[in-house]
């Protein structure tokens, strides 16, 4: 995986500076707990110019997680939306991978945080291609069953994307890689499938899509949601039911989706190919689809896309002051 591609500025606590000045000191909260809460959004170059995409639904689901941790982000919805597009437009990407992350920041040491330790927040963004590799999204990628289960429920809430839940997904993905294979799939508490270690699942069976359901110790993936809606506009029929591991050897198309991610076909699990061993004709429709919401192929009916050019507010240009 290629290292990260720093641009020249980053957006830290109302302020637009240096990338290298974004510092935390090391007693920060969440360098000691993971007490951070953030999400991962694209932005892409369309025909109209780039274009975020669900970026309100993004910030909604950061404000959510924020909510379960009692974390008090002290930025509106809108500030936030708004320096997201400011970010892209300084650093002049027209392509990017957007990062919003508020944590606990330097205050008390107890696990619990003091009243007065501040909920820090910085919005980067930067170039980030394919997350698991050049050419995957067509070639497709191998995959294991992991010997490391997702949470259970009413252990850590797997509902929130919030920074300490992404040492199981390290585990699973760590040890796939090990064994040879791009990612990890992770069964849940019921010894049922449950997600990759930074992607949702989906399987193909006699044209009819299958997910895992939210029971299933998921995050409720953006992407994932983006994925039913385009599969039901191309006719198929799409169920939220649990998932045997063996139901993975015997599909006829399994593919993963993430906002890194995108998605991308899986052409074998643990050794066994799936289907034919390549990317199949339902998995490609939908990224056709999918990718067509930013080559203009696809009309947005949705309202998915949010312009990066609208009129900055006040709050962000102050930062420049």
């Amino acid at each position: 995986m290629a290292a990260l591609n720093a641009p020249a500025k980053i957006w830290h606590n109302g302020q637009i500076k240096p990338w290298a000045d974004a510092s935390v000191h090391v007693m920060t909260h969440a360098l000691h707990y993971g007490s951070s809460v953030f999400e991962g959004i694209r932005a892409y170059d369309t025909p109209s110019g780039t274009a975020i995409f669900r970026l309100g639904d993004h910030i909604q689901r950061l404000y959510d997680s924020a909510k379960i941790y009692r974390m008090d982000i002290p930025y509106t919805r809108h500030e936030v939306e708004t320096a997201c597009k400011e970010i892209v437009r300084t650093n002049g990407l027209k392509l990017a991978y957007l990062r919003p992350l508020a944590y606990v920041g330097y205050g008390g040491i107890g696990i619990v945080p003091d009243a007065e330790t501040p909920i820090d927040l910085v919005v980067a963004a930067f170039e980030w291609g394919a997350y698991l590799g050049a050419g995957t999204q067509e070639t497709g990628v191998d995959v294991g069953v992991s010997s490391w289960h997702r949470l259970a429920p009413n252990t850590m809430p797997t509902g929130a994307k919030a920074g300490g839940n992404y040492l199981s997904g390290a585990l699973i993905a760590r040890e796939a890689r090990r064994h040879g294979y791009h990612e990890g799939l992770a069964l849940d508490h019921n010894n049922m499938v449950s997600e990759g270690a930074g992607q949702n699942v989906f399987l193909v069976k006699n044209k009819t899509i299958y997910t895992p359901p939210l029971t299933a110790s998921i995050l409720p993936g953006i992407t994932r949601d983006t994925v039913m809606v385009l599969a039901k506009e191309l006719g198929y029929t799409v169920k939220e039911e649990n998932i045997a591991r063996e139901s993975l050897y015997v599909a006829d198309e399994i593919f993963l989706c993430g906002t890194a991610s995108e998605i991308v076909p899986v052409r074998a699990v643990d050794g066994l190919k799936v289907g034919a061993g390549k990317r199949g004709p339902v998995t490609e429709a939908i990224q056709k689809k999918f990718f067509g919401l930013f080559n203009g192929q696809t009309p947005d009916i949705w309202g998915w896309l949010d312009p990066v050019e609208n009129p900055a507010s006040a709050f962000v240009h102050a930062a420049y002051a």
